[in-house]
């Protein structure tokens, strides 16, 4: 099948022949938030493979969010070129996990992708996710072409009004967004969010017009299916790649939601912030993307 062919095909001729529009994600009424036993759901105490097992079962399994035969995409953080200790990127036990979750209930393609700030292969290889993803039976996708990435529009968007998103997540049935919570230099904290600036190819942009604006504006284009936080291992400091191991603290902790702004405001209370001292939430929430008031949400909370 020639390049052509596969556009058609997975994303669709709108995208073929000009600016993809942002549609939503078609299971998405499966996993609407009023068909779910709670809006968020925290677990620790475990490994990450075993953290998720909990959390989604708690959800109603993978099978809330995955139709038979459906196309899937990961997109966890493999920014950067260290090993799982570091917690520079999400850990690889989780996204094994995720793709067994995924494959048992039925879907036709797992994927895992992101375009990394290091050397790709060098990031894929040493953060354990390439070979996490081998073995659990799914397909790891580069990201570091700008071939691979079509224009969008983002209608609500007030600085970030374009931008060009990979094409394996625009042609996605199911996007599953798994950040890895750490500290960052320039927004605070880095966690579900700011995760889908690995979804994009020009991040400089964002970084010259307004960070904390554009991350809220490109989350309003269309929301991942689910959002999982690995928080098992926390990077509190100098990030977002850090230093040496001294740099990171065990918390094995996880969150699951809906919502990713409510995913990234009980993140940073587990970092030890307040959600409006990050301000892509606080503006996130104004812009009514997802909801901060965590007093007011059903959560489930989990010990291992």
């Amino acid at each position: 099948m020639d390049r052509r062919a596969f556009l058609e095909k997975t994303i669709g001729a709108s995208l073929v022949f000009g600016t993809y529009a942002a549609t939503g994600y078609p299971n998405n009424f499966l996993s609407s938030p009023s068909l779910l036993p709670f809006d968020l759901v925290a677990i620790k105490g475990g490994e990450p493979d075993l953290l998720f097992d909990k959390g989604i079962e708690a959800l109603g399994g993978m099978q809330m969010f995955i139709n038979k035969g459906q196309k899937v995409v990961i997109k966890p953080n493999i920014g950067w070129d260290v090993s799982p200790d570091r917690a520079g990127n999400t850990h690889p036990k989780l996204i094994k996990r995720i793709i067994e979750h995924c494959t048992r209930v039925g879907a036709k393609e797992v994927y895992v992708v992101d375009h990394t700030c290091d050397e790709w292969q060098r990031c894929y290889s040493n953060s354990g996710i390439e070979r996490a993803v081998k073995d659990a039976g799914g397909k790891i996708a580069p990201g570091n072409s700008e071939s691979y990435y079509h224009e969008i529009k983002i209608p609500k968007g007030k600085s970030l009004t374009s931008s060009k998103e990979h094409e394996l997540i625009l042609g996605a049935d199911v996007f599953i967004n798994v950040p890895i919570l750490k500290s960052h230099s320039g927004t605070s904290l880095t966690i579900a969010m700011k995760n889908l600036m690995g979804n994009v190819w020009d991040r400089r942009y964002w970084h010259r017009n307004d960070l904390h604006q554009c991350i809220a504006d490109f989350a309003s284009y269309r929301k991942p299916t689910l959002n999982i936080v690995d928080a098992f291992n926390v990077m509190k400091a100098n990030g977002p790649k850090g230093v040496s191991v001294e740099d990171v603290v065990t918390m094995k902790a996880q969150l699951i939601s809906t919502d990713i702004v409510a995913i990234d405001a009980a993140a940073a209370k587990l970092f030890g912030l307040k959600p409006d001292d990050v301000e892509y939430i606080r503006i996130a929430s104004d812009m009514k993307i997802g909801r901060k008031d965590l007093d007011k949400m059903n959560i489930k909370r989990i010990n291992v």
